[in-house]
């Protein structure tokens, strides 16, 4: 007997357990300065608390994509929540920076492991003509999920302590399961082999890539820094050359890429994952070692981001199946990056804070505008068959970004502290403020200087949103595009609608 498939009530289900993960790329940032003192830890291990998630949430979405087409996607999802919930328990339960690093990475684990089903499962349960609204609504929670993480950190620390940032994902965890087991339905599977090669390929070159980035300061950038960097990118190539070459089933069909929607989604989701991630690490460090603000007033500045981008996410959701996503993309990233230069030059000791709230409600309107076209755009014309694969080879872009974005702001923050700060004769420069007993605002000669590093560092975030707005601007009209044609996406004998 044929199970009736209940669209919306399974989207709810995985959207909750989506949300709790995507709160966990961001959460981390409000309490990086408490995490620094209470663990006696410098700027440049905390800031590997939450790279260490980044990357190892994005290196295994490619294969865990692949994971949910073979053993069924509310599988892979039961199973990767269980190991999401059960690691942030650990993380709690840290008592050293080293140990919190470890948990974090089987965090990450978990959290790949459910990412690509979510997507997955709404592209095969959800019609056509309602698929649009139902992206736009995944979207939606992702955008609002990475702006409410810093709010929701803010009140947890100062109420509960910094553990508690990890100990709520459990009674969420468990509540999720039980919605995901009832109302997500088991659905058909696909035999894939898997590309074990292009897997370990993928892993060694974003690993060398990102610890150079990080590392690159304590290097004092010196050839081994340089020659990790150079060892990932030449790595990444010889990835993707197999990937061509591979005559059984590559880990990230390129065939993918010939539509060029979903190429462009891809550029701008990263986009979007460095930024957020950037703009997030620099402000919660000058909100409150330069302000002297408590984590949940310091939190409370990026309120009027998550309401106004939640107030118009529904809004823009239903115009993704109506408009040109150019149309609304493309606006979305011009504001978010003009808007975030803005808030850059803003980080000083004396601003007012109602000159901080403006630009963070124009950051949270342009949000609304980006997360729901480029999830619906993305996957529009994948078939079943291979939805896994580019739902896992979105969502690893939008990782990649997002642990790209936290590695270049921790060598680029590093950098300018200890440039700012080198100018008064301070030793050591930024690697040692906030290390072990700082907490709470810095000296009042070392505010300055080091609100201009955090300001130089902002600046960065707003460069990759104009490469997305570049990018965007090449969307093609998904249900108007002037041609369609078949091309390979494997070599299994499925195929690609692609718009050109």
């Amino acid at each position: 007997m044929k199970t009736e498939v209940r669209p919306w009530p399974a989207l709810w289900a995985l959207c909750l357990g989506f949300f709790m993960i995507l709160v966990d790329s961001t959460i981390v940032a409000v309490a990086n300065p408490v995490i620094t003192a209470e663990l006696n830890a410098d700027v440049n291990a905390v800031i590997w608390v939450t790279s260490a998630y980044l990357l190892a949430y994005a290196v295994p979405l490619l294969v865990t994509g692949r994971l949910g087409d073979r053993f069924g996607p509310k599988n892979m999802y039961l199973i990767g929540l269980v190991v999401f919930t059960l690691a942030s328990l650990w993380c709690g339960l840290s008592g050293g920076v080293e140990m919190l690093i470890v948990a974090r990475v089987f965090q990450g684990l978990g959290a790949a492991m459910m990412t690509p089903q979510t997507m997955a499962v709404i592209t095969r349960i959800f019609p056509p003509d309602k698929r649009g609204t139902a992206m736009g609504l995944w979207g939606s929670v992702a955008g609002v999920a990475t702006l409410v993480g810093p709010i929701l950190g803010g009140v947890l620390l100062d109420n509960l302590g910094w553990q508690w940032i990890f100990f709520v994902n459990v009674p969420v965890g468990v509540v999720g399961f039980v919605l995901a087991w009832r109302l997500v339905p088991s659905l058909p599977t696909n035999n894939h082999k898997f590309d074990m090669i292009g897997v370990a390929l993928s892993a060694i070159g974003l690993f060398c890539i990102v610890f150079g980035l990080q590392e690159g300061n304590s290097y004092d950038w010196d050839a081994r820094a340089w020659g990790l960097i150079a060892g990932g990118l030449v790595v990444m190539v010889a990835f993707v050359w197999w990937q061509k070459v591979n005559r059984n089933e590559p880990l990230v069909p390129l065939g993918l890429f010939k539509d060029r929607n979903f190429s462009v989604a891809n550029v701008g989701i990263a986009a979007m994952g460095f930024s957020i991630t950037g703009v997030m690490l620099p402000f919660m460090f000058y909100a409150q070692s330069v302000t002297g603000l408590s984590p949940t007033r310091s939190a409370l500045l990026m309120a009027p981001m998550a309401i106004v981008t939640g107030i118009l996410a529904p809004f823009v959701g239903r115009l993704v199946d109506k408009a040109h996503p150019r149309m609304i993309a493309g606006p979305g990233f011009l504001v978010f990056a003009l808007a975030t230069a803005w808030l850059a030059t803003r980080l000083t000791p004396t601003t007012p804070v109602w000159q901080i709230l403006l630009p963070m409600a124009i950051i949270g309107a342009s949000n609304a505008f980006i997360w729901a076209p480029l999830a619906a755009t993305a996957t529009r014309n994948l078939p079943p068959a291979h939805v896994g694969a580019g739902s896992g080879v979105y969502n690893t872009t939008r990782q990649v970004g997002a642990v790209l974005g936290s590695a270049a702001m921790g060598a680029l923050m590093t950098s300018r502290i200890t440039a700012e700060l080198s100018t008064l004769g301070v030793p050591g420069g930024g690697a040692k403020v906030g290390e072990g007993s700082h907490v709470g605002q810095l000296p009042e000669m070392v505010r300055e200087p080091f609100s201009t590093a955090m300001s130089q560092s902002a600046m960065l975030p707003a460069v990759a949103l104009l490469i997305g707005f570049v990018a965007v601007m090449f969307f093609v009209n998904p249900r108007k595009g002037p041609t369609e044609q078949e091309v390979p996406a494997g070599t299994d004998g499925e195929s690609v609608r692609t718009s050109h």
